[in-house]
């Protein structure tokens, strides 16, 4: 073969390497790239945003870890059941007193008794406080409990107790409550109750849940919390809230309760408890309420007169069907056949399939706009038998759109989903004027399956009411 021949291929080899290598030069690049996004994706996930100013605020609290010295004077009598011989997952409590217009307790044990399974008791301890000092109305109720509920009493799921704190003054009667400030004894004797109450409860279990003797509990609300913490575990939350009501269905880590009780009783009479809640949850840096939905607890029954005035009207919230904003959806997980992203976003029968999802990996709905969005569902796997779901997943909401429809600059936690499926209302920082315009769902763990996202549902705000 001639010279010139030669030359010729071997700059051709040359050039072939010089291409080859560009090329897997760029293709590596690319992967940096990628990689270094999901690295920020990853990086974000389970991260704690808390303010400097925050994290004084918890330090304070740290120093209320010891029981208020008002309840270090607190004398408690068990009036049925015994303390359970284990801790349990979750405790109950109710605290109880003589109403004007009758207690409603008995109907509320009887709707939470009949709405939980055998096994779903074995992980609760309903902890009922009778905190009236009336001798006579504290000896009936015992007796009328004793007779509805004794296997429970004799299974440990059920344990009254009667405190009071000794040495200082008794709050206010709500039968008589002073003219010139109705509501101050209400909510004195409220904060004090469910001190009390609380102060009780600490060693019982790990999770708290607070609710008034006038509620009704829907079916298996003790499975729908359990998976709720569940999913919950690992990451940041002070309060959850399980209900619509002002005070029942919310939800703590009994290790907060310490603070809490002391935190209570800090404040002066007239200070609604409710009020004192979200307070206590801000100051622990969650910022925005944990609101699950559809609601667990509903209310049943109705205040005094002298008590209606005190009370927030609790009004349940109407949804009605989601109306889906304007968007595209992006995402970065493999498509397969004519399957397109935007199947789980559109508002019929379709749904979006892929094969082994891996951690890091997103779904992101991007709004035409941005909205003032106010509830978001999403559903994964097979409707009937939950099959296709996404194992572990979590719902993050976008702000600040990038241009060219690429996504949002920055992102907050809506919420983990629970058992495949989230479903919770959104909530903005107070005097915030920012919208939505991102939703993005975030793969948490790689999996070796299809998986279905059947459906992303939104909920906005129509425009009168943001007026």
């Amino acid at each position: 073969m001639p010279l010139w021949k030669y030359s010729i291929v071997a700059v051709f080899f040359i050039s072939l390497s010089f291409f080859l290598q560009d090329k897997k030069k760029k293709h590596l690049e690319y992967s940096v790239s990628l990689q270094e996004e999901k690295k920020k994706i990853l990086q974000q996930l389970n991260q704690e945003q808390i303010s400097s100013e925050s994290k004084n605020h918890l330090e304070t609290f740290k120093e209320m870890q010891r029981s208020s010295p008002v309840l270090q004077q607190a004398n408690y009598k068990v009036l049925a059941g015994a303390r359970p011989q284990e801790k349990k997952l979750l405790t109950m409590g109710i605290s109880s007193v003589q109403r004007p217009h009758g207690s409603t307790l008995l109907h509320t044990l009887q709707s939470l008794f009949e709405a939980s399974s055998v096994s779903e008791l074995n992980c609760i301890v309903v902890l009922v406080h009778l905190s009236d000092p009336d001798p006579k109305w504290l000896s009936q109720m015992v007796t009328n409990i004793s007779v509805l509920f004794q296997p429970h009493i004799e299974d440990q799921e059920l344990l009254v107790i009667h405190g009071s704190l000794s040495g200082s003054p008794v709050p206010g009667d709500l039968g008589h409550t002073n003219d010139s400030a109705p509501c101050e004894a209400v909510y004195s004797r409220q904060k004090a109750d469910y001190a009390l109450l609380m102060n009780f409860a600490t060693s019982l279990s790990e999770y708290f849940l607070m609710i008034e003797d006038d509620v009704y509990c829907t079916p298996k609300f003790v499975s729908t919390i359990y998976w709720a913490l569940s999913a919950w575990k690992e990451r940041p939350w002070v309060i959850m809230e399980f209900s619509s009501l002002s005070f029942s269905g919310k939800v703590l880590h009994t290790s907060d309760l310490p603070r809490l009780t002391a935190f209570l009783l800090l404040f002066p009479k007239d200070t609604p408890t409710h009020l004192l809640l979200s307070q206590f949850r801000l100051l622990l840096a969650q910022h925005v309420p944990i609101h699950f939905s559809p609601p667990v607890f509903y209310r049943v029954g109705s205040y005094s007169a002298s008590e209606d005035s005190c009370f927030p009207v609790e009004k349940e919230m109407v949804f009605g069907e989601p109306d889906n904003p304007v968007a595209s959806v992006l995402t970065d997980m493999r498509t397969v056949s004519n399957v397109i992203p935007q199947y789980a976003y559109v508002l019929n029968d379709e749904c979006y399939s892929t094969m082994d999802p891996l951690r890091g990996n997103t779904l992101t709905v991007i709004l035409e706009k941005p909205q003032k969005v106010i509830r978001i569902e999403v559903l994964t796997g097979s409707d009937t038998q939950g099959l296709y779901r996404l194992q572990q997943g979590q719902v993050e909401l976008g702000y600040g759109p990038l241009p060219d429809a690429e996504g949002c600059a920055r992102y907050t936690l809506l919420g983990p989903l629970v058992q495949g499926n989230l479903d919770q209302r959104v909530f903005y920082e107070e005097d915030t004027v920012e919208q939505l315009s991102c939703i993005r769902l975030v793969v948490l763990a790689s999996q070796d399956s299809w998986l279905l996202i059947r459906q992303i549902r939104v909920w906005t705000q129509p425009e009168e009411e943001e007026r």
